[in-house]
């Protein structure tokens, strides 16, 4: 008997090295519907994907607990040609197309048509050539299904990258035997007729009798489009819905009003009054950090206060930090205490009493293969002339006054290592993150800027972490910025919160501010959800 569900996923559990991600997930997706998959960054969505997908990442860490179940039948999908050959097909947020390749060449890969010629008729199969006709009707099928109005043979190279994503899906839709599709994050990169024109061949996909798993942040699609909606928070399941039993408030609170383990949201923040200093002030500021670029943002931020970027990946929150530090191309202008920095010059940053910790510890912040006195004590050498006795045309570091502070950063963010001079390339994640927060401390900066300072360590450390950083800020007046995928984390420690959409500032919060608010905000359907209210 056939089963109602073409995909059930039951029970699914899965840790990373005892960090416990997926906490008994439940998925059941019927034949041709549109299957709505929610939460915020770190939520589990990526992780449950993988697992349907058979990734490596996944079989190589233990694998998982619990059933996969394709139309009832139990099955084992070690393997992305295990999902394949099951009818289960992903389209991934990172294209995966080989740009020196035309449109047909890119869908039929590794599925080319083949036609018999008078070499292969003696000589062998080997010698079959491709069958260009052929693959060319089924790729202009795939395209027409999209309404995509483009010549199958033109090359992908140059296309726009709304073009790109279509190709992705019409390479997926060309498979005979698919029955699942994952679409994750595929209007992300299109604009708003592009993502119209989506969710319309979305809709003539499953009504062919193929199921989309559709992984979105922007609620009013899945709205538009979705049957059934499961919202993941923190590894576990937040809820599963009926679209017509929820809306888009909803949807938004479901996915952040989380749990805050070991943090507690910060009760009184700041008042901020329109006669405060300035401290650094961005004017239509654009950083190109692919993956994480900057669109255009107006900002002021008061001296003495902690200040957070928050949304969701790659929106562009990421980039502020970096730009405003030199490490990207940038164009605008950013005022440190009313005067004009000097962009794409990180010791202009630094000199005008800036310091970063950047949320690429081991590529940015460290030198993996120096100790930790030496990448405690490097910056400041080379800005401040800190440690560093001059005679004349020479100079000499000082090496015990190195060593001295060093000591005394390592007692003051409980650094576990052997003892300075231990290489930093030796300490784990969290420990050389505490390292990264030391150097940047050691500059003795007027404005802190700094990116995932939380990433990777567990919860101890990560109190550690942000009371240094709330010390910092109420013992010297140091200002904060502070920029982190970690929603609940910011509201702990910050007086306002920027929320970062499609590279543009979606608006100002404060941390006692509703779930609504923020989740309206990090899906960008906030000045939407206000408009309608105001009419």
């Amino acid at each position: 008997m056939e089963s109602k569900y073409i995909l059930e996923m039951k029970n699914i559990k899965k840790d990373y090295f005892g960090n416990k991600v997926l906490k008994g997930i439940n998925l059941k997706v019927e034949k041709g519907e549109i299957y709505a998959l929610l939460g915020e960054n770190g939520a589990g969505k990526s992780t449950l994907m993988n697992i349907l997908f058979g990734m490596p990442v996944i079989h190589s860490t233990g694998g998982f607990e619990g059933e996969v179940c394709i139309n009832g039948e139990k099955v084992n999908i070690n393997s992305p040609q295990k999902a394949m050959e099951l009818g289960i097909g992903m389209v991934h947020q990172e294209f995966m197309l080989i740009p020196g390749f035309n449109i047909t060449e890119n869908i039929k890969l590794n599925r080319e048509t083949l036609k018999s010629n008078i070499f292969s008729k003696v000589l062998g199969e080997s010698l079959k050539t491709l069958d260009t006709k052929d693959m060319e009707k089924d790729a202009r099928v795939a395209l027409d299904k999209l309404d995509m109005n483009i010549d199958e043979w033109a090359r992908v190279a140059g296309l726009p990258v709304g073009y790109m994503q279509f190709i992705e899906i019409a390479r997926e839709i060309d498979k005979l035997n698919v029955r699942v599709l994952v679409f994750d994050e595929p209007t992300a990169v299109l604009t708003e007729s592009e993502a119209d024109n989506l969710l319309d061949a979305m809709k003539k996909i499953t009504d062919s009798g193929i199921s989309i798993i559709f992984i979105t942040h922007r609620l009013d699609e899945v709205m538009k489009v979705s049957n059934n909606i499961t919202i993941l928070r923190d590894g576990e399941m937040a809820a599963t819905l009926k679209k017509e039993e929820t809306n888009v408030m909803q949807l938004a609170e479901l996915m952040v009003g989380r749990k805050i383990e070991g943090l507690t949201q910060k009760e009184e923040s700041k008042e901020i009054s329109s006669n405060q200093e300035i401290v650094l002030k961005t004017k239509n500021l654009r950083v190109g950090m692919p993956g994480e670029e900057v669109k255009g943002i107006d900002l002021e931020i008061y001296k003495g206060e902690i200040f957070g970027f928050g949304g969701l990946a790659g929106q562009g929150k990421i980039g502020i930090a970096n730009g405003i530090m030199g490490l990207y191309p940038a164009i605008g202008e950013v005022y440190i205490e009313n005067k004009l920095l000097k962009l794409e010059s990180p010791i202009d940053a630094l000199k005008n009493k800036l310091a970063f910790v950047s949320e690429d510890r081991r590529g940015v912040g460290l030198l993996l293969d120096e100790s930790i006195d030496l990448n405690i004590a490097m910056t400041a050498m080379q800005v401040n002339d800190k440690f560093i006795y001059k005679f004349g045309f020479f100079t000499h570091k000082d090496s015990k006054g190195i060593r001295k502070h060093a000591n005394e950063m390592i007692e003051k963010f409980d650094i576990r290592c052997t003892g300075p001079h231990q290489l930093t390339r030796r300490l784990s994640g969290g420990n050389q993150q505490k390292v990264c927060l030391a150097r940047a401390i050691t500059l003795e900066p007027n404005v802190l800027l700094v990116s995932e300072p939380t990433r990777g360590i567990d919860i101890g450390a990560k109190k550690l972490v942000l009371d240094v950083l709330k010390k910092l800020n109420a013992e010297f007046g140091m200002t904060i910025i502070i920029t982190s995928s970690e929603l609940g984390e910011l509201r702990s420690i910050c007086d306002r919160i920027a929320i970062i959409t499609e590279g543009k500032l979606e608006g100002i919060l404060r941390p006692g501010d509703s779930d609504v608010d923020f989740g309206l905000m990090m899906s960008g359907d906030y000045k939407k959800a206000t408009r309608k209210e105001a009419n």
